[in-house]
């Protein structure tokens, strides 16, 4: 049994009794607490997160898999709910194990096991690796995103400061039975799903950063791609 303190978001391992706590969650901004089932064998399990006094915890299914081979599940919180999380795996799930970190533009500020990098705005094609972070500083002007993988179920995740995209490419089952919301957050966050190896999409900048994460396994990621592309040539 552990007790870690969770306040730079960083990417933890959770065993049976293991509370994180993280207590510096900005007003206004939305998180998403993403959990990967890393257990030897095929355990399935669930994290009781902890969001509110007058709320009851959010419980996250982890569904079982071996190899640390599942796909994510993801619970999105805002800031001005709560400047606290908590989140933990009961004592009672022998077997069990998590791996979790929390994203965002502001999260993790220790980016220590996962790949954070700026994603160029070169219309390039870059390796969406499994704990993989992409920030770029979007300008007031529009953009294309095109994300592809010929593995199904590849799950991108587009986070603002106060909104958050889910998009799926390949889509074979309800990528939504692992994405969950709680307080403000419930209507903040979009999906997006295509049948279709690849899938682009038009954003428009602010100046505000803008964050991609992916939710998807190894294998899923293994040879995907994503791609941004800055359009205001067009019109100079």
């Amino acid at each position: 049994m552990a007790s870690t303190n969770w306040n730079d978001g960083r990417l933890i391992t959770l065993t049976p009794g293991d509370t994180a706590t993280c207590t510096n969650l900005n007003s206004g901004q939305l998180y998403g607490l993403i959990f990967y089932n890393s257990a030897s064998a095929d355990t399935g399990t669930t994290v009781s997160v902890v969001w509110s006094n007058s709320q009851p915890p959010a419980i996250v299914q982890i569904p079982g898999t071996t190899g640390n081979q599942g796909l994510a599940s993801v619970l999105f919180v805002n800031g001005s709910d709560t400047t606290t999380i908590s989140a933990a795996v009961l004592q009672n799930n022998p077997g069990a194990q998590v791996q979790c970190y929390i994203a965002s533009v502001k999260m993790p500020t220790n980016t220590a096991g996962i790949n954070n990098q700026q994603l160029p705005s070169d219309g390039q094609a870059h390796s969406f690796n499994k704990f993989t972070r992409y920030y770029n500083v979007i300008a007031s002007h529009w953009y294309q995103a095109q994300l592809q993988s010929n593995i199904n179920q590849f799950t991108v995740i587009q986070f603002s400061e106060q909104s958050a995209k889910v998009t799926v490419v390949n889509k074979v089952v309800d990528p939504t039975i692992l994405i969950q919301a709680v307080g403000m957050a419930v209507n903040q966050y979009k999906v997006t799903q295509s049948d279709y190896q690849t899938v682009a999409w038009s954003l428009q900048g602010n100046g505000q950063q803008m964050v991609f994460v992916n939710t998807s396994s190894v294998q899923d990621a293994a040879s995907a791609t994503i791609s941004l592309q800055s359009l205001s040539s067009m019109y100079q």
